[in-house]
């Protein structure tokens, strides 16, 4: 994965979006002269994929001293354990304390996005996951689930900000507005091979108007080769995307000469689902996975300091001291 260039909001550098109390802190402690150096240690509470690290390294890039300052991390993608420290800054406090809240947040998130990526894509045993996630998120945030998808081992995702921050291209190919507008599947796919790329993959949905069985094979007669695939999305008031009905759409494009058109699923689908239709080896060729990676519940960090000036201290209930984990890599 490339470096990705994370926009570090103005708001987040002034402390904006921090814990109001961080901010008392820093005045309490500036009045009194005191700005010792302090070492922070982030550990999840549960296991997962570790994300999120690269949008931090950004933040501590613009916020920490050039000179006595060090940053350990693992590395973006990393599998982490409960409780096992992910991110390890030494740094005065006055540098580092306002941006606990930022750091905590990009982490939990980001995490629990990736570890539930991950979870859809070993479910998939191959078959490519694409990240749907934007629409069930604040548009603030829907690159960085994105991101977090492919971190997770997504294929690729649906917004244009996520794919350029994850390396890859964005994937997509028609919403059910266009067939709507056009009042027809095949002329809504005619229209979209005709004024498309060529290097985007001619993919046609095929559940907007009628059988999708029948959708697809009209599609795949007016398309021909240049058909990539079809994507069915039924929706839950028709029964959602079943088993029988993608071995149906199969069958009948195969028998009609259409072995090369791929089959693409989305519209509620979870890990759990994918894993049912692995287990009944449902002829699947990716999945779209949007509501279940973006509604997965943050993934908190705990957020300690664990010396000061080089003294061991903690707060009850933790030790003292750096923890060791030889798996952390000096990133600043």
């Amino acid at each position: 994965m490339p470096n990705p260039e994370f926009e570090i909001r103005r708001t987040t550098l002034v402390g904006e979006s921090a814990d109001v109390y961080f901010q008392r802190t820093l005045t309490i402690l500036r009045n009194e002269g005191i700005n010792p150096v302090v070492t922070m240690q982030f550990a999840p509470q549960r296991a997962g994929i570790f994300c999120g690290i690269s949008e931090v390294r950004a933040l501590l890039t613009k916020i920490l001293p050039e000179t006595g300052s060090e940053v350990w991390a693992l590395e973006e993608g990393d599998a982490i354990e409960a409780r096992e420290i992910g991110l390890r800054v030494k740094a005065p406090y006055s540098s580092v304390g306002l941006y606990e809240t930022a750091i905590c947040g990009t982490l939990a998130s980001c995490t629990a996005w990736a570890t539930a990526a991950h979870e859809c894509v070993e479910a998939g045993e191959g078959a490519p996951i694409v990240a749907l996630g934007a629409r069930y998120v604040h548009p603030n945030v829907a690159a960085n689930i994105d991101y977090a998808s492919v971190v997770g081992g997504c294929a690729s995702c649906s917004t244009i900000l996520g794919a350029r921050l994850a390396g890859v291209t964005p994937s997509g190919n028609m919403p059910h507005d266009l067939p709507l507008i056009m009042g027809d599947t095949v002329k809504a796919a005619e229209s979209f091979d005709a004024h498309m790329p060529q290097e985007v993959p001619r993919v046609a949905v095929v559940d907007t108007f009628t059988d999708e069985a029948e959708d697809s094979l009209n599609v795949a007669r007016s398309l021909k080769e240049k058909l990539r695939g079809i994507r069915v999305d039924t929706p839950i008031e028709r029964g959602g995307v079943t088993a029988q009905m993608i071995k149906e759409i199969r069958a009948r494009l195969d028998q009609a000469g259409f072995r090369h058109v791929e089959i693409l699923v989305s519209g509620g689908f979870t890990a759990d689902k994918i894993r049912q239709f692995v287990a009944e080896e449902v002829p699947v060729d990716g999945y779209g996975v949007g509501n279940f990676i973006a509604s997965t519940p943050p993934n908190p960090f705990i957020a300690d300091i664990h010396e000061i000036d080089g003294r061991p201290i903690a707060k009850r209930g933790r030790i003292p001291g750096t923890t060791p984990n030889p798996r952390l890599a000096r990133v600043i």
